[in-house]
């Protein structure tokens, strides 16, 4: 039965989620490794890898959320919190544009009393510099559409009529309710972060689609999240890549968790690549995982080595501490025998 399922993935038949559960049980490491790598070189004969060069901007760590997973934010009562002034912002851009890159990563956390005309405003100033803002996942566009008291399509369209080029799948964590309501209770659902998805993808946004595992849901938790992105990708087209990293527990309330192992990283990378035939890009999470690791990801499916995250926050809130320069990127591919090539958020190469 696994070798009918082998042949079946090779020749590119769709499988079910019952399919890749047996996968994710039976097929050893080096299966899972065969059959995403062949997916990829299907999908990707070209001899190279992209990078994008881009700065995570977290504009606020004040949040009414309290993710038991996040160890970034602050309550607003809290002390120490914070909210960049434009200055700030400014020179975080500048300093982005001179280190050659092409977009920004705008993510905050979800502040009590911000009216929407702020974000508008905020959009509207950084839009005074040539960058593209790739900004607010779906638990933000929920927040402000509550707020505001606009429908989820009324929000999207005023922050893209302010600058928003795109839309990042951050939030997502695993679309199942269960999984939801047990982690994070006040952050939107999963039809509601699969709803903004639809909404922006409607009105010609691109996004992303990312899956934060290795916490509280079980496997069949983590295909009902690849199934989802898969069915909303069948109705849209709109996921330029998905994006799958492993929980960091250090300083969160769930910190009794065990950290996922490299080779679980790599198993949940390469089933991802395996089930999601429709999602064209696979990003591997070396902010997670360290350089190595996520050199190794480029045979388990990837074909994408992410940001060069000039500025991270959120992951390294947890005690996570990788950084790699452009340079570093670049090396670390041409190691593993492809051609690297920065590329802008829709996945078109940016000249050299």
């Amino acid at each position: 039965m696994l070798n009918e399922l082998t042949d079946k993935v090779l020749v590119g038949k769709r499988i079910s989620v019952d399919e890749g559960l047996k996968l994710a049980v039976e097929a050893d490491f080096y299966r899972l490794g065969f059959l995403a790598g062949a997916i990829k070189k299907r999908l990707h004969p070209e001899p190279w890898i992209t990078y994008v060069i881009d700065r995570n901007i977290n504009y606020t760590d004040i949040c009414i959320s309290a993710c038991k997973f996040c160890a970034f934010f602050k309550a607003p009562e809290e002390e120490g919190g914070y909210i960049l002034s434009n200055d700030e912002l400014g020179q975080k851009i500048e300093e982005t544009l001179e280190l050659g890159g092409t977009q920004i990563l705008l993510q905050g956390g979800l502040h009590p009393d911000k009216p929407l005309e702020f974000y508008e405003e905020m959009l509207r100033f950084i839009k005074t510099y040539p960058i593209h803002i790739h900004g607010f996942s779906p638990p933000e566009v929920c927040h402000f559409a509550k707020l505001s008291g606009l429908s989820v399509p009324e929000v999207i369209s005023r922050l893209r009529a302010a600058g928003l080029d795109s839309i990042p799948g951050g939030g997502a964590e695993i679309l199942s309710d269960r999984v939801r309501g047990e982690t994070a209770p006040r952050k939107c659902s999963a039809d509601e972060w699969l709803e903004v998805m639809r909404q922006a993808h409607r009105q010609g946004m691109r996004t992303t689609a990312t899956m934060m595992f290795g916490h509280i849901e079980t496997m069949a938790e983590r295909f009902e999240h690849l199934e989802r992105v898969r069915r909303l990708q069948d109705e849209t087209s709109g996921f330029t890549a998905f994006i799958p990293w492993p929980f960091q527990p250090a300083n969160t309330v769930l910190a009794h968790l065990p950290t996922a192992t490299a080779v679980e990283y790599l198993r949940m990378l390469a089933l991802s690549r395996i089930f999601l035939d429709n999602v064209p890009n696979i990003q591997a999470s070396w902010v997670t995982q360290g350089g190595k690791i996520a050199q190794l990801a480029l045979f388990f499916g990837a074909n994408d080595f992410g940001s060069t995250m000039i500025e991270e926050n959120v992951v390294a809130a947890a005690g996570v501490g990788f950084r790699l320069s452009e340079r570093e990127i670049r090396q670390l591919v041409s190691e593993a025998g492809y051609e690297p090539r920065q590329r802008t958020m829709d996945y078109t190469l940016v000249e050299e």
